[in-house]
């Protein structure tokens, strides 16, 4: 990995962390809606894939180390034990998914299809790492924590259209990925 690489990477990172400024809305107990899935989605769609990963790994590494980088302030490697903690860990395997997807259409990248590589990977991929979490943790069995996690799905999609036309933008303007 490249210098330039490592600082994209950390670049993503912090927004992310930045993300988690933003005032969050509290849905269920301990789980809130936060602006910082948008990090998720920005960082695979913009960066790629290994990038993406790695933003993603510095940021969920400097979380488990302590800092309170999460919504609310939150931090600590018992985030990773609690219900939110596959979405926690889901953010990697997102932004690796939503980078390989828009790789794959990279020349013929548009809005839509930057959207559907958001949705596949900055939703479905965070969703199915802490949807079965969330049920175990909580003790609420799989189909509950999936009916109670459908809440943020529309907050989930309106993310995905703002980083899919800020990825195309990006692109147009500063491609990042080379192909």
């Amino acid at each position: 990995m490249s210098v330039k690489d490592m600082v994209y990477a950390a670049l993503f990172a912090a927004l992310t962390a930045a993300l988690g400024l933003l005032p969050m809305i509290p849905v269920l107990p301990g789980v809130p809606v936060t602006a910082q899935s948008l990090g998720v989605m920005l960082s695979g769609a913009i960066l790629g894939a290994k990038r993406g990963l790695m933003a993603q790994a510095v940021f969920m590494a400097l979380v488990a180390a302590g800092l309170p980088l999460l919504a609310g302030g939150r931090g600590g490697i018992g985030i990773f034990l609690g219900p939110t903690g596959g979405f926690a860990i889901g953010y990697i395997l997102g932004a690796f998914v939503t980078g390989w997807l828009v790789e794959r259409m990279w020349y013929g990248l548009n809005t839509m299809k930057a959207f559907s590589a958001c949705v596949v990977g900055g939703i479905g991929m965070v969703y199915l790492l802490g949807i079965p979490w969330l049920g175990a943790v909580s003790k609420i069995g799989l189909a509950k924590a999936a009916t109670s996690s459908m809440i943020f799905l529309p907050g989930d999609l309106i993310k995905a259209v703002l980083a899919a036309m800020l990825a195309v933008a990006v692109k147009k303007a500063y491609p990042i990925i080379k192909r």
